[in-house]
């Protein structure tokens, strides 16, 4: 893999490109009657955070929105990774989105898998 660099070209490496997640979700739905809704989002997660074994990633504030408001899913870290054979993986996400307009939304997902053309 290639490396990301800071600053002028060196030729010393700051930090190593490991891998991201695409991830695509939707979130339970809020509210009652004709204001009872979901939002969709999608993204790309941030490289690999050691822990233990394994490994999470960070997702980033992301908006969602529907019609009239949105909300944010607020940085928020990935389960550890999920063995999906041929040495793939994915990770498990749960949470919360920010309040706006009296609601929030819960979600759950899973990541894509990781080097889906590799």
């Amino acid at each position: 893999m290639s490396n990301l660099r800071k600053g002028r070209n060196t030729g010393r490496c700051r930090r190593r490109q490991t891998h991201v997640h695409e991830f695509v979700a939707s979130t339970k739905l809020a509210e009652e009657g004709n204001d009872r809704h979901n939002h969709r989002f999608a993204g790309v997660t941030g490289q690999v955070i050691p822990v233990g074994d394994s490994h999470v990633h960070e997702i980033k504030l992301t908006n969602t929105d529907f019609f009239n408001h949105l909300h944010k899913v607020r940085k928020i870290r990935t389960g550890p990774a999920i063995p999906v054979g041929n040495g793939k993986h994915v990770h498990f996400v749960q949470g919360t989105t920010t309040l706006n307009d009296g609601h929030v939304h819960q979600f759950k997902f899973a990541t894509l898998i990781d080097k889906p053309l590799v």
